[in-house]
């Protein structure tokens, strides 16, 4: 699993069946800043997520990728190679919190 915020998302009205009503995202993973240690930074990297559950620009996300991607009852049976699983309220490193999604959208 990796942490990933929402950067865009994909629009393709002509795919496989089974692919028919999900919504697509473009994720960008991040991790922790190795320099500072209380932030989290981009890794310079995106990938196209499945998403499950409703997430939106701007908001981080845990992604699961490769053959997991398809470890959930929704998504066993798509052609994918990564999922969103889960919408992240807040990252806590060593007791300091790096994100919070509320802070983050005030």
């Amino acid at each position: 699993m990796f942490v990933a915020k929402v950067i865009g998302s994909i629009v393709a009205t002509e795919k496989v069946h089974t692919m028919r009503g999900h919504k697509l995202l473009v994720v960008e993973p991040f991790r922790l800043d190795q320099a500072k240690g209380d932030q989290l930074t981009t890794t310079g990297r995106t990938f196209v997520a499945v998403d499950m559950l409703g997430a939106g620009v701007d908001d981080f996300v845990l992604i699961a990728q490769g053959s997991s991607a398809r470890f959930t009852p929704e998504t066993q049976q798509l052609p994918i190679d990564c999922v969103v699983i889960g919408i992240v309220d807040s990252v806590h490193i060593e007791h300091q919190a790096v994100y919070n999604r509320q802070r983050s959208s005030a």
